[in-house]
């Protein structure tokens, strides 16, 4: 399994530092660029979290609008624009799933689809073929098939670990332990990775 947008999050362009300066001077063309370079892979995100293409666009849209509201508080010295852009998006999305309308809603979908829409086919190639996103997916999958998806929980949903003991039906200490050795075996094999 692989979280296409984990992957772009953690890839920072050259360009942000300017774009997030254009975007505090509220340059509207900034705005623009912005979500060419991120809209994909926000709505990729959101849609993962929502199982639904109409409300992905809603939260989208929010997204960019929260981003451009508060980009003053960005600071690029302290990480991506699109690392932050996405953890908006990804946050936007799990506040919605936890609101209890969306509770309702979701009961209709089916809660282990993850089939991304064709138009990020070809994105989502070029992100996996750089060397850091293989370094990731290989990562991902020495992980056994319980804790890839403790850490889908986490990243998609939001869920905590009590949350992901009562969704799997487990015991809270095994989930606590499938996340531990999830998170060290990541570490692991990324600082192995880097090294190399």
């Amino acid at each position: 399994m692989l979280i296409p947008g984990l992957i772009l999050a953690l890839e920072a362009s050259e360009g942000d530092r300017d774009l997030a300066i254009r975007l505090q001077k509220r340059d509207p063309h900034a705005m623009a660029v912005l979500y060419d370079r991120f809209g994909r892979v926000a709505y990729s995100v959101v849609l993962a979290v929502v199982k639904d293409a109409g409300i992905a666009e809603d939260l989208v849209q929010e997204t960019f609008l929260r981003v451009w509201n508060r980009v003053n508080g960005f600071d690029a010295e302290r990480g991506a624009l699109g690392s932050w852009l996405l953890a908006v998006a990804r946050n936007r999305a799990i506040d919605y799933v936890r609101s209890s309308g969306a509770r309702m809603g979701r009961n209709s979908f089916e809660l282990e689809e993850r089939e991304h829409p064709a138009i990020f086919l070809d994105m989502e190639k070029s992100i996996f073929n750089s060397d850091q996103a293989r370094k990731i997916k290989t990562a991902l999958t020495k992980l056994n098939e319980n804790q890839q998806k403790v850490i889908e929980l986490a990243y998609y949903e939001g869920l905590s670990q009590s949350e992901m003991a009562e969704r799997m039906g487990q015991p809270l200490g095994t989930v606590k332990t499938w996340v531990r050795t999830a998170l060290k075996c990541l570490r692991d094999e990324l600082g192995r990775a880097v090294s190399v």
